[in-house]
């Protein structure tokens, strides 16, 4: 597929650089290349390049070119690329100048990455998967995404389909070509040899699933307590910034303040609230409120007090966080903290770092890492332990794995169901 647009685009970060990338795909590229510096450069080689506006022959940069020819590229497409000085007024008179000319046109927001999709360059996983790359904030999520990105879910997606795809030729050559000599008698040892294992590795990446989409979204983790203990201290304390107001006012903080943080290369989202408290007022209720709503969603808490106070129940996994241990130390089972000299500080960082890397891991086995690929991959695993439960016709048994293979191919964009008929008919002679 080739598109008779040719965009372009600034591939780098607005404003003031070293260098800036510009980026031009489409049939008129090379036409554009030779338009700007008066000749194609060798291809895929970076060749110092002279460039100029071909309407006034003005200088307006003196860089790099490169040419790509489809469909040797990343788009699939006949790709240039100008590297330039990084000044704004050298990106923006080449900018001006490429839509001066005939048959180009600016890039809408991410279009250089569908054209990729687009002429199989890359599948809808990596295609998301460089979303989360540019995304990414700590080193998990960046290995997360690269991990997906380089395409180790589409190679595990294929590996299910052909194995589908092989049990669904031994269904349809019992259905329509079991008169054929060629084609044998049917084997269900077969088939479940086939499915069994298939099922097994879909169920263990599905366990996986849960902690792959925590590591895009990050580890939350709420700082509770009684007004006036020092949660809005420790959260300044451990970003560092002067986040929330700090007051000996109780009720000072009247809504959850969030805070994202890299520990030990994890996702943490640190939110402090409002102190649990009966509410003076009807705003400070509804912060408290609030706080009570989102703990069902956090995978941690930090109680903090400056009394030996328990935490309230429930389900979340909770820290004892004691506070002000220059005035009081701090009672058994409780890290003690001074948030305002630092002391202890250190170790409720560690105590957070463990509880996420033991919840996110470390994103070097990330597969499924969105929610639409998890769904996908459920629905595709329930269609194939159909098969190995039930005991239903050839025909729904069939159309059970048809819409398996359909489950998996929207993880990665693609459905074919012509790959069926091609099983059939090499594995088994048929057409002769």
């Amino acid at each position: 597929m080739t598109s008779p647009d040719t965009i372009f685009a600034l591939g780098t970060g607005a404003g003031r650089a070293a260098i800036a990338v510009i980026r031009i795909s489409g049939p008129a590229a090379g036409e554009t290349l030779k338009a700007l510096s008066g000749k194609l450069p060798e291809l895929r080689q970076a060749s110092f390049a002279v460039l100029r506006d071909p309407a006034t022959g003005e200088t307006l940069d003196r860089g790099i070119a490169l040419f790509f020819p489809g469909p040797a590229s990343s788009t699939g497409e006949d790709y240039a690329e100008l590297q330039l000085h990084g000044g704004r007024a050298v990106v923006q008179g080449t900018l001006a100048t490429l839509r001066r000319l005939p048959r180009l046109r600016p890039a809408e927001p991410g279009e250089f990455a569908r054209r990729g999709f687009a002429n199989g360059k890359l599948d809808l996983s990596q295609a998301e998967a460089l979303a989360d790359l540019i995304d990414a904030q700590t080193e998990a999520q960046r290995r997360q995404a690269l991990r997906v990105a380089g395409g180790a879910l589409r190679r595990k997606v294929e590996g299910w389909r052909g194995a589908l795809v092989e049990a669904l030729a031994l269904l349809e050559a019992e259905l329509d070509f079991s008169d054929e000599a060629d084609v044998g008698a049917f084997s269900s040892a077969r088939l479940l040899a086939l499915l069994s294992p298939l099922a097994e590795d879909m169920r263990a990446a599905l366990r996986l699933a849960p902690a792959s989409e925590r590591m895009r979204d990050g580890f939350v983790v709420m700082i509770l307590g009684r007004p006036n203990v020092g949660k809005s201290t420790l959260i300044n304390a451990l970003t560092r910034r002067d986040l929330a107001i700090v007051s000996a006012l109780p009720g000072t903080t009247r809504d959850m303040i969030e805070a994202h943080l890299d520990i030990g290369g994890l996702p943490v989202t640190l939110i402090d609230t409002a102190g649990l408290r009966e509410a003076a007022d009807e705003i400070e209720r509804i912060g408290v409120d609030r706080t009570l709503a989102r703990i069902e969603s956090a995978d941690l808490a930090l109680w903090l007090s400056d009394s030996d106070e328990a935490p309230p129940g429930g389900d979340i996994e909770t820290i004892r966080v004691a506070t002000k241990t220059d005035l009081k130390p701090a009672p058994e089972g409780a890290i003690g903290i001074c948030a305002l000299s630092g002391e202890g500080l250190e170790t409720v960082a560690a105590a957070i770092e463990a509880r996420a890397r033991a919840r996110l891991g470390d994103g070097t086995e990330a597969l499924i890492v969105r929610e639409r690929h998890r769904q996908a991959l459920e629905q595709a695993a329930e269609g194939v332990e159909a098969v190995i439960g039930g005991e239903a016709a050839l025909e729904l048994q069939a159309e059970e794995l048809r819409w398996a293979s359909r489950a998996l191919g929207r993880i990665v964009g693609a459905v074919d169901v012509e790959e069926v008929l091609d099983a059939v008919f090499s594995r088994f002679c048929i057409g002769k």
